[in-house]
Order: structure tokens, then sequence, then C-alpha cells
């Protein structure tokens, strides 16, 4: 008997095209993967309210959903709607307590509602933003996986990622998280998978780690 394939959806990060999955690779005879992609958000739409239209890119039961960093939020709010077969986030956070203090401050001060102007008008720093303090040096290899810089997307994302509401961690999730992420800081992550100098950029340049370890996590025979 044929065993059945096993779908994985991807969801990259703020801002980022599906290109940063281009290296994870998962056994052919198991697993068959499928890239989501950030649309545009309609005026004042919560994350909850985006992640429903966002199942509907969803078309097979008992799937596998994969998101990074706010990737990861989004995946979290559209498990709500979906039955699946696991959910994985990579570099990010599964309640609110795990935002780092910046971002906590940045969310009573509103100091976030400043920030989408400067990022589209100033490549560098939004590819630090999205990706971490240590992009300046490859920067040019980088500008390749950012898709979207509309200002009205990017407000949207940083308020939906500052402002986010859970409170609780939803059971059985699996996060994947870098011991040297300086978006998320690990100090403020609990109950993770750690990946040895997995940086917030991990699923680019760890993908090793990920194409080796992810077919086990997701059929339940690898405890790392």
């Amino acid at each position: 008997m044929s065993q059945d394939i096993i779908h994985v959806y991807l969801m990259p990060g703020m801002a980022a095209s599906p290109k940063i999955f281009e290296y994870i690779k998962l056994p052919e005879s198991q697993f068959e993967i499928h890239y989501l992609e950030w649309f545009l958000p309609i005026n004042n739409e919560l994350i909850s309210e985006y992640a429903i239209r966002m199942c509907k890119k969803i078309k097979h039961e008992n799937s596998v959903l994969l998101g990074v960093s706010f990737g990861g939020v989004l995946v979290q709010e559209m498990s709500k709607h979906l039955k699946l077969r696991k959910l994985i986030i990579v570099s990010s956070i599964k309640s609110n307590i795990e935002l780092p203090k910046k971002m906590q401050i940045a969310k009573v001060t509103k100091a976030y509602k400043l920030l989408p102007v400067q990022l589209v008008s100033n490549l560098d720093l939004f590819a630090k933003y999205v990706f971490g303090n240590n992009i300046t040096k490859r920067l040019e290899l980088y500008k390749k996986y950012l898709s979207v810089n509309d200002s009205n997307y990017l407000s949207w994302a940083i308020e939906n990622m500052v402002c986010w509401n859970q409170e609780k961690s939803i059971p059985d999730i699996i996060h994947i998280h870098g011991n040297v992420d300086a978006v998320f800081p690990i100090s403020n992550i609990k109950n993770c998978i750690m990946v040895e100098n997995g940086t917030h950029i991990m699923i680019l340049n760890k993908y090793k780690w990920f194409n080796e370890h992810l077919p086990g996590i997701i059929l339940k025979d690898e405890i790392i």
C-alpha cells in the first residue's frame, strides 16, 4: 500500500518571499511542499481576519503548517480555523509574553507607528529590521528575499506583530529557535527546540539542520 503524501505549507516572515525556503528539501516520497505568499491586507484588518483569508490557500486537510518569524504568528492564527497534522514555528514567538522588551515598550508608546515610512525609504534599515542586526555585510544577498515594500502592508505587519494579543501558547505547537536570534532573544523563549548558533535567518543559513530534522519532527519519530 502506498504511503499518503504529507502536505507541508511554508509561510515566510514579514515582507519576505517564499524564496527564503529555496534550500529546504524534504523527501518527495513522503512530503509535498507548498509555498504561501503575503498579500496586501484590507484597511484596519486584524491579523485574525487576515488569517481566515490566508486559510483559503490551504487545500489539504491534516497538513503541516510552518511559519517563520511574523509568518509564525500568522500560522498560529490560521491554526485556529484548520485541522492540522502539525503546527511549527521557526524564529518566532508563541505568545506576547515572549516579545522582547523593546517591542513591548513600542506597544505601550505606540512607537511602532513611526517605523513603516522609515523602512520603506531605507532598504538597508528594512532588511536589518526584518532579518536582524548581522545583515549589513550580506545585504545584496538578502535583498532578493524581500518581496513586499508597500507602506500599508508594513504598517499593518509591524502593528500586528508588536500588538499581537495571544497570551497563552497553542497546545502541541512545535517551536524551533536559534540560540543567537537577535530579533527574538532566546532568553524570552520557553519550550523550544534550540538550534545551536541559529540566528533569526537560520531558515536560510541552517537549512541543512532543517532538511535533516524536519522529517522526523513532522513524523514524530525524532525528539531533539
